[in-house]
């Protein structure tokens, strides 16, 4: 009689096969490259709708100072809560300093919420200009015309 030796041993194939993990790892990294653009505005408001709206493509740049007025009154500065009209004013001054060319151009974009309390958003306003703000512009949508297209 003799002995049955297995040879199972030898036929393991012990490389780590990196296809599927990479296949995951573009996966996540699409889905990352799609959400990051939306989670920059914290704060959601409902802006007023006007006829002559202007597109003003620097309030979507990196370092552009927003400001926004909710619906309850509430401040943020960037999506930061601000506690009163004085942490709205320290928050602006502090990110014209960290600008890269400070001097250049303070501008602000204030979104404020179409049923917020105008003497709320004249509280902001009035921290902008304390702060030294030279260029203070109004976030609105523009409203959709069915009869000419526009």
């Amino acid at each position: 009689m003799s002995i049955a030796k297995r040879d199972e041993g030898k036929k393991v194939n012990s490389n780590i096969n990196v296809t599927p993990m990479v296949d995951v790892m573009l996966v996540l990294l699409i889905i990352f490259m799609v959400i990051t653009p939306m989670l920059g505005d914290k704060v959601t408001v409902t802006l007023p709708k006007v006829n002559a709206a202007v597109i003003l493509d620097a309030a979507n740049k990196e370092d552009a100072i927003t400001v926004a007025v909710t619906r309850d009154g509430s401040m943020f500065v960037r999506g930061d809560k601000a506690s009163s009209t004085a942490d709205v004013t320290a928050k602006v001054q502090a990110l014209e300093a960290l600008k890269t060319n400070p001097g250049d151009d303070k501008s602000v974009y204030l979104s404020a919420d179409e049923r917020a309390n105008f003497g709320k958003v004249e509280d902001a306003i009035d921290a902008l200009r304390a702060a030294g703000v030279n260029t203070l512009n109004l976030m609105t949508d523009k409203t959709y015309n069915s009869q000419n297209g526009q």
